[in-house]
């Protein structure tokens, strides 16, 4: 908790960082870039131009705020979950912190100037410390629940043993670790990172992709949507390299696996609900329950623009064999090319609509698409009675849900 005193110095001044919160972070972004350029190969380089991870951490450094004032009375034992995963999966050590937080504090005495009297820095490097040593607490006991010692590096060598064409835009890679060790297990839901070293001395890039698979089998297997810049923006980075570089047999680094969310909470009837290349948790989970759970009542809900579109499509019906109650609706912009002949389904054109999702009162629900597309059926399914704690959700990128803290 904060000190009293800190405490009323952040309430007090809460109003000004808030307003030049995403200015604060632009700025402390390029302090510690300059003074430490090797930590750019922790940071996805399409966020930082874009803006988005500046507005990230200024969102999540006023909302721990406001959480620790007593503003907000959101929980942020999830939320503080979910950035430990994403850190543990690039390899966060303590120290860093350190080198953040000294930059960070720097940017906000530039930005605000004569505002930050020493009241000021020592109230708002209190919270800084309080939200690092959570961090670092939590970020420990996921290293060591992952098998690592302390100060081992995350990185494992994995061989791609083969690369399948899913889409136009999507390839699927199927990987084996090189060193003939077995492949650790994973939760449905969760994800590995991948590190790659770019061409033309451009450093190295991580990117997390969700694991497609079943858990517990000799190899992972990860979907990755090759990301084509649209009003003038750059093309992805990672998944370019990984479209137009990487084949059978040849070597990647990855991460063991992270992530807080579950795509099989419960052992009820399970809803699961997608869009585009937010597919691959589902199908991880489905594959776990046809070994597992068979016979668990299964409502699948996935999104495309078309059937052309929808990536590891060709599992459905083998998926569909193995699981009796399992029942697919598909939604496809263009219908024209709707569904093969095998896969029963049922397909609707345009868009989901929350209001026709099938549902059971007991079910548990996963998401993952792109956010306007969660927040939607998130709130359908709010007001159609879902409780908010069966509704699980993953966010692909540094953006938040209504209703999380920002």
């Amino acid at each position: 908790m904060l000190t009293q005193s800190s405490a009323a110095v952040v309430s007090a001044t809460l109003p000004a960082v808030r307003a030049h919160g995403e200015a604060i972070t632009r700025r402390f972004y390029q302090r510690m870039f300059e003074a430490h350029p090797e930590l750019l190969d922790l940071f996805n380089r399409g966020n930082q131009a874009s803006g988005a991870q500046q507005a990230a951490l200024a969102a999540a450094v006023v909302a721990y705020a406001e959480h620790l004032t007593g503003a907000s009375a959101v929980p942020w034992g999830p939320i503080l979950d979910r950035i430990a995963h994403k850190h543990a999966s690039l390899g966060i050590t303590p120290s860093q912190y350190t080198l953040v937080g000294r930059n960070l504090l720097a940017a906000v005495g530039e930005v605000l100037g004569d505002a930050v009297t020493p009241p000021v820095a020592t109230a708002w490097d209190e919270v800084y410390w309080l939200l690092a040593c959570e961090l670092v607490a939590r970020e420990a006991r996921l290293y060591a629940a992952a098998g690592l010692a302390e100060g081992e590096s995350v990185w494992r060598a994995w061989r791609v043993t083969a690369r399948r064409q899913e889409t136009g835009d999507v390839v699927s890679f199927t990987l084996a670790p090189a060193d003939g060790r077995a492949a650790p297990t994973f939760i449905p839901g969760q994800y590995t990172s991948v590190a790659v070293d770019l061409d033309g001395g451009r450093g190295q890039q991580i990117r997390q992709y969700s694991l497609t698979g079943r858990p517990g089998a000799a190899d992972w297997r990860i979907a990755v949507k090759r990301l084509r810049g649209l009003d003038g923006a750059p093309d992805g980075l990672v998944s370019t390299f990984l479209h137009e570089h990487v084949g059978v047999g040849d070597t990647l680094r990855l991460s063991p696996p992270f992530g807080e969310v579950s795509a099989v909470a419960g052992d009820g009837p399970l809803l699961l609900v997608s869009a585009g290349i937010g597919l691959t948790p589902a199908m991880a989970a489905l594959e776990h329950l046809a070994v597992t759970a068979p016979r668990r009542p299964v409502v699948l809900v996935h999104a495309d623009r078309a059937g052309a579109t929808h990536a590891l499509r060709g599992d459905l019906p083998r998926l569909h064999a193995a699981l009796p109650n399992l029942h697919t609706t598909l939604w496809y912009e263009d219908t024209s090319d709707a569904t093969p002949r095998d896969l029963t389904a049922t397909v609707s054109g345009g868009r989901v609509d929350p209001e026709l999702i099938p549902l059971t009162p007991d079910a548990h629900v996963h998401l993952c698409g792109p956010l306007p597309f969660m927040n939607l059926v998130r709130s359908g399914l709010l007001r159609r009675g879902v409780p908010v704690e069966r509704i699980a959700y993953e966010v692909f990128g540094p953006g938040m849900l209504r209703g999380e803290p920002r």
